[in-house]
């Protein structure tokens, strides 16, 4: 039966010019690897592992304290955390947050900035938004295929990986919340003769805070859901337990290493979200009676 369907394929052609690109540019490539695994990554996981897990759980203690100021959320994640440790997974654990950390500052690095710069340039708004809306639908395995070529198999490529996938929420957020600053705020705070600057750092960060901080914590949540997915390339940390249950049909394996990533998203979402209400919001919550209604 003859096709009705032109021959489009596009993939010899997208093959070739990926080739050639590597090719081109390797060398530069591999240098940008090596400033990350040593510079960052493999320093970060060290100093992680070298820590007592006793420091850490109080160290995140003493964050969810200042963060929540509610015993009881404090003990659960605390608690929680220790659970990992008794999983036998405290290592993976260290290694999953060394990651996470480096992924999560680059994605601010990259975010917050862009964010701000789109917030007050309707022209970039118009250019980048079919871009975030192709980073975040666009199925992680296809641009890891480019990412590998580029970096290896290794952490460098799940690092990257994260940050195109987390990036989106980050930076829509924070053009949010500028642009939802009251303008007469803005206007008042131009009339006693602020520079951009000030206006920027005095005016439009604080009042998008909350708008801010909710960026990251979907930017952290989404970089946790890339967990198994960048163990497969090489990452190890939590994601190779679930990984290695499911390649060996391993039910208990795959289970705890689920509930560590849980765990972990919860810490992370629960610190984060707290610190996005601000002080004053938080002390409320504080002074607030049991009893009372929401």
């Amino acid at each position: 039966m003859e096709s009705i369907f032109v021959d489009l394929t596009i993939a010899e052609a997208v093959n070739a010019a990926v080739m050639q690109f590597v090719a081109a540019n390797g060398d530069f490539f591999h240098d940008i690897t090596l400033v990350l695994l040593t510079g960052f990554l493999v320093p970060l996981e060290k100093l992680l592992l070298a820590i007592p897990p006793w420091a850490v759980l109080l160290a995140v203690a003493a964050l969810a304290w200042h963060a929540l100021r509610r015993t009881g959320i404090v003990l659960a994640l605390v608690l929680g955390l220790y659970l990992i440790g008794c999983f036998g997974l405290w290592d993976k654990l260290m290694q999953t947050l060394a990651l996470m950390l480096v992924s999560t500052t680059l994605t601010l690095l990259i975010g917050l900035p862009l964010g701000i710069w789109m917030s007050g340039s309707p022209r970039l708004r118009r250019v980048l938004e079919p871009v975030l809306d192709v980073m975040q639908t666009l199925p992680t395995f296809v641009y890891l295929i480019p990412v590998l070529m580029l970096f290896g198999l290794g952490k460098v490529p799940a690092v990257l990986a994260t940050v195109i996938y987390a990036l989106p929420p980050l930076v829509r957020l924070t053009d949010l919340g500028i642009r939802q600053v009251d303008r007469e705020v803005v206007e008042a705070a131009r009339s006693f003769g602020v520079t951009p600057w000030q206006l920027l750092l005095d005016v439009h960060l604080p009042l998008a805070r909350p708008s801010i901080m909710a960026g990251l914590n979907q930017a952290v949540m989404m970089a946790l859901a890339m967990v198994v997915i960048a163990s497969m390339i090489g990452s190890r940390g939590l994601g190779e337990d679930v990984l290695s249950g499911i390649n060996n049909m391993d039910m208990g394996r795959g289970l705890q290493g689920g509930m560590a990533i849980v765990i972990l998203a919860v810490v992370i979402d629960r610190i984060t979200q707290a610190y996005g209400r601000g002080g004053r919001e938080r002390a409320a919550l504080v002074r607030k009676p049991t009893g009372s209604a929401a």
